[in-house]
């Protein structure tokens, strides 16, 4: 197992948070299977191993990821150690209904991007949020910045994104204002050497747990209702900007998924909130009591 996870790393260059969600998954397998070897492992076996996980109240989606990193396992143990069987092939996670995520109001996430201050701290948090609202990055690709990959000139940022893809990402202009206060403070908290767009109060590169943090302790500051994280900016990104461009492929660009089918669920979103605007404007919308 230690030698695939660092196959995963080394060869198919994948987070190391990645890596960790594999190991975890491959943990699963290796408890229920009770010790079990696993060239003894069958199709039989890895169904009923399905079938408690959805008795546990697993959904579909995280059955289904499991069931990728076993099946991966497998390749790589038929690559490597010789073993000549994969129990996972053509194995289905059951269906599960498709939630839509969170996104922000309008509204909301102009109160969010509302953060007030002027020491380094509040400049940095302001300059966070503009850019995970700007340009809908991921946590690990913000945290993984550096200074060198912001562009002001060309108003864009270089991301290093999932599958060791790299993109190129508008970035608006009150994000880039947030950034440029947030780098002159930015020398007074940086260690020497250090390259990070944004640090902690250590000096070094800010970790995701403290982004997710710091965005929960404002969130409740500016008194927004619902919990907001991280990836609720991406969703909001996306689904206000499909709203107003209506151009699926531009937003699959600028999300940097591999597959349209990815982007397609904010179509989703976009039709909720058309439904909403007609319901309300639509003076035959309604039918009367």
């Amino acid at each position: 197992m230690r030698g695939y996870l660092d196959y995963l790393i080394h060869e198919r260059r994948m987070s190391p948070h990645t890596a960790r969600n594999y190991e975890r998954d491959l943990q699963a397998l290796s408890k229920m299977a009770s010790g079990e070897s696993w060239e003894k492992l069958q199709p039989h076996d890895v169904r009923r191993y399905v079938s408690q996980l959805h008795a546990r109240g697993l959904t579909g989606r995280s059955i289904a990821r499991m069931l990728s990193a076993w099946r991966g396992f497998y390749r790589y143990l038929a690559r490597d150690h010789g073993v000549t069987h994969n129990p996972c092939l053509d194995m289905r996670a059951p269906r599960s209904p498709k939630r839509l995520p969170h996104a922000l109001s309008p509204d909301e996430a102009a109160r969010l991007m509302g953060v007030e201050g002027e020491d380094a701290l509040a400049l940095r948090d302001k300059a966070i949020f503009e850019l995970f609202y700007s340009s809908g990055l991921r946590l690990a690709e913000l945290t993984s910045l550096a200074v060198s990959d912001v562009n002001f000139r060309d108003a864009t940022v270089q991301v290093f994104g999932k599958g060791s893809r790299t993109r190129i990402v508008p970035v608006g202009s009150y994000a880039l204002n947030a950034l440029r206060a947030w780098l002159q403070a930015r020398g007074g908290m940086v260690a020497a050497q250090e390259t990070a767009l944004f640090v902690g109060r250590n000096g070094t590169r800010l970790s995701a747990r403290a982004v997710q943090q710091r965005l929960r302790i404002w969130g409740v500051r500016l008194g927004l209702s619902s919990n907001v994280h991280p990836h609720v900016l991406r969703h909001s990104f996306a689904s206000h900007l499909l709203q107003s461009s209506g151009d699926l492929r531009a937003v699959q660009e600028m999300l940097g998924h591999a597959s349209i089918s990815s982007t397609q669920i904010y179509t989703h979103l976009d039709h909720q909130y058309l439904a909403k605007v007609y319901d309300q404007a639509h003076p035959r919308a309604k039918r009367k009591s």
